[in-house]
């Protein structure tokens, strides 16, 4: 959500920052729109006060006993209803256009964020690991099939394309890299670990953005409720309405969850295997910071994301995304991409970004400054990681040639001291 005070002292700015997320100009209808309603408030409290005012001067002119003057203005009075009614549906719908036009522009990217219309235009930051050098890879669905322990068929039975059932070593791997990645992010990362709804209601989606611009991409239940598609959502959502102590920042988050995705716009792209599946697991990473530490916690959340990769000594790269490319809410993002020898190509696992005050003010998240004034909290979110994209460059990053799978070092603790996963 925009501030509408700061796009009225520089809507030339608030253009500029658009421009370069390949937007047209929007100040003119905006402060189009907020005049309008401006006006509405102004001839509201005029009519109002008047009303006021007559009434009390019928209660004079009948104690004078003037009858034509108090009917002149008990007809006054009447008037000012009818004005006051219109005036009131006027602002309400002069108001909801305005606030639907605020709650569907994209957050503004930070100056530091490269110019560009879609990926080609994302700069990479940094590589860490060597790709493994074979020219025989398979993709992670072959092996999972060929090991008779991921059923594709199974699950279309049931419930549709892009879904998956897992069985026996696979499923305790996907198992086993949550909880390794859960007791990282709180052991050594700071972030504290929550259990939260998967369900959530209208007002939960639109603080976090997905609502109202991305319904078509969530799964909605039949009591008005949406099933997550990020616990991003259910974490960032414990600060609404609240005025939290300065003291309290910042406040480090992880869940790991079930996620729900329509992937509504993603017809035709990666539709074998669970690189997009329509239900995933997912290590969820949130902060609620004050301004002042935002950016620099953006830089922090993106290494503790990183450690992951590290620890489980898969190749990866980490990309600062374009100003085309950014997800609607993020100021700045970078994308952490693992190598997958089976796609000869890095793959997004991760998406690290600072939101500034843009989910803050759709939530009216506040904090006490020192001034004692409260004021709108910064809140980041990032992926750490995505559990089934992890399990995917596991399977096909520690491949051997006899289609077994090697388990990196660091899961064998959680996987009962196996270090093959071979076919059963």
């Amino acid at each position: 959500m925009h501030d509408i005070k700061a796009i009225r002292e520089n809507p030339q700015g608030f253009d500029i920052a658009l421009a370069r997320r390949g937007m047209a100009p929007q100040s003119p209808e905006i402060l189009a729109l907020d005049q309008a309603r401006r006006d509405c408030v102004q001839k509201l409290q005029d009519a109002q006060s008047r009303r006021n005012s007559a009434s009390k001067e019928i209660g004079q002119a009948m104690g004078r006993k003037d009858e034509a003057a108090a009917n002149a203005l008990k007809e006054e009075v009447a008037a000012l209803k009818t004005v006051i009614t219109e005036n009131e549906e006027l602002e309400r719908s002069v108001s909801a256009k305005l606030d639907l036009m605020l709650a569907t522009l994209p957050n503004l990217p930070f100056d530091e964020v490269p110019e560009g219309a879609d990926e080609k235009g994302n700069v990479e930051v940094r590589r860490v690991g060597t790709p493994p050098s074979t020219n025989a890879a398979r993709q992670h669905f072959e092996l999972g099939e060929d090991l008779r322990l991921m059923d594709f068929d199974a699950a279309a039975k049931m419930s549709g394309a892009r879904f998956v059932v897992m069985k026996g070593a696979l499923a305790r791997m996907e198992r086993a890299l949550a909880q390794f990645m859960l007791d990282l992010h709180t052991t050594e990362n700071g972030y504290t670990e929550h259990y939260v709804p998967l369900m959530v209601r209208d007002e939960a989606m639109f603080g976090t953005g997905q609502l109202p611009k991305f319904a078509e991409d969530l799964f909605a239940t039949t009591d008005g409720r949406w099933l997550i598609p990020t616990a991003e959502v259910s974490l960032t959502n414990i600060v609404r309405e609240e005025i939290l102590e300065e003291r309290q920042l910042p406040m480090r988050m992880t869940a790991y969850t079930p996620c729900f995705r329509a992937e509504a716009g993603a017809a035709g792209r990666d539709t074998r295997g669970i690189i997009r599946q329509h239900q995933f697991s997912k290590v969820e990473l949130v902060s609620v910071t004050t301004p002042d530490q935002s950016r620099e916690e953006l830089e922090r959340m993106t290494a503790s994301a990183e450690k992951v990769l590290q620890r489980l000594e898969l190749p990866y790269r980490v990309m600062q995304l374009c100003t085309g490319d950014m997800g609607f809410g993020a100021r700045m993002t970078y994308d952490i991409e693992v190598w997958l020898p089976g796609q000869n190509a890095y793959r997004e696992i991760s998406s690290c970004s600072v939101c500034g005050d843009f989910q803050a003010r759709r939530m009216n998240a506040r904090y006490r400054a020192a001034d004692g004034k409260p004021a709108f909290v910064h809140t980041l979110n990032g992926s750490g990681l995505a559990v089934g994209r992890c399990l995917v460059a596991v399977m096909e990053n520690y491949q051997n040639p006899d289609g077994s799978i090697t388990v990196p070092q660091v899961l064998r603790p959680y996987m009962g001291g196996m270090e093959v996963i071979r076919h059963g």
